[in-house]
């Protein structure tokens, strides 16, 4: 396949699936990313929707749109249509009929799978040409995303995991600055964010954002409207999460900045530091006084995007006690050696898992 069919749009005679060479279309998207991302540092949001325009046009960013959702694990799971794209012929007339005129997504189907805590998270299934037209928009969403992104989000980005974001704790609490930690955990995170907050402000077409946020659910056969939320299991969601998300890190910087000293903390540092997975994250500082004082500042923020702490899961802890973060206990003991260790919830539903 030719550059010229790659970047611009689909031919009329569409080539057979396997003929089509998905490292060029690769690296036409990855060009068009990189220039998005120069225009977002340089701040010309209208070349930033330009660009965007043009990648979510391209016959590149189709091709690897349906490549994604046709090659991860849910590539058998259907939504509400009942269709899946097991073909090279369907994955090839999938390619030609993703377009935004006339684009109207489908209900998503709800099921639900069991949480840690005995309770039941609901999942919300997109149909195969839902999930192409977010992985679509995604590529072009996603440089944006990762260039606003704050310094010490781990979850749902590329080349970021769990064990950075312990990592991160352990160079935070190595020195003994930092004595306290708050433990935040956002309630529902995905299901209460404010629609309205998203379409202000975030970078993509709002037509298509709208029509997916506004696409309700199907739960028995019985169709739900959604006026709050980005549905879990959307290919998108996470992105729009993280966006909402973004910005808490400089917030706090700005307010308790490193080098000032602070007359009330008898001219100390504050040793403010953040990390954040997803919906949780964890803020250290030197005393608990100043973790109460970041706690209501935390919750005016998040209050702005139409969420809220978690009341039983949010609390301040002595360093010394520990805490559970991704899975792991951090805590310092009476020599001062900082440990990391899986943490004992996990420990024993792996023994559980073991023994069944």
């Amino acid at each position: 396949m030719t550059t010229a069919k790659t970047v611009g749009a689909a031919s009329r005679n569409p080539l057979p699936w396997a003929a089509i060479d998905g490292q060029t279309a690769q690296c036409n998207v990855r060009r068009l990313q990189v220039r998005i991302v120069q225009a977002t540092k340089a701040g010309r949001w209208g070349k930033v929707k330009a660009l965007q325009r043009l990648l979510t046009h391209s016959y590149s960013g189709k091709v690897l749109a349906v490549s994604r959702v046709t090659g991860n694990a849910g590539n058998k799971t259907a939504g509400v249509d009942g269709e899946i794209w097991n073909t090279p012929q369907k994955k090839t007339q999938a390619v030609h009929e993703l377009r935004r005129r006339g684009y109207q997504p489908q209900p998503l189907r709800r099921i639900y799978i069991p949480k840690s805590n005995g309770k039941m998270r609901p999942l919300s299934i997109p149909t195969m040409k839902d999930r192409a037209m977010q992985a679509l928009h995604l590529l072009a969403l996603n440089p944006i995303v990762e260039t606003r992104a704050d310094r010490n989000s781990y979850g749902f980005r590329q080349q970021r995991s769990c064990a950075d974001a312990i990592q991160q704790c352990f160079l935070a609490l190595r020195t003994g600055s930092a004595q306290w930690i708050l433990e935040g955990d956002i309630k529902s995170c995905f299901d209460k964010i404010s629609h309205s907050w998203l379409l202000d402000h975030v970078p993509m077409d709002k037509t298509v954002l709208r029509k997916w946020l506004a696409s309700g659910y199907m739960e028995k056969r019985v169709f739900h409207e959604t006026t709050e939320g980005t549905p879990q299991g959307g290919i998108a969601s996470p992105a729009l999460a993280n966006y909402a998300l973004d910005g808490l890190e400089q917030f706090l910087r700005e307010r308790y900045p490193r080098k000032k000293a602070f007359k009330s903390l008898g001219g100390r540092y504050p040793c403010v530091n953040f990390i954040r997975y997803a919906d949780d994250f964890v803020i250290t500082g030197r005393s608990k006084e100043l973790l109460e004082e970041i706690k209501p500042l935390v919750e005016d923020f998040l209050r702005q995007r139409g969420l809220e702490l978690s009341p039983v899961k949010t609390v301040i802890t002595h360093v010394t006690t520990g805490f559970d973060f991704l899975g792991q206990n951090v805590r310092r003991y009476q020599n001062g050696k900082l440990l990391i260790k899986p943490s004992r919830k996990n420990v024993q539903s792996f023994l559980y898992k073991e023994r069944r």
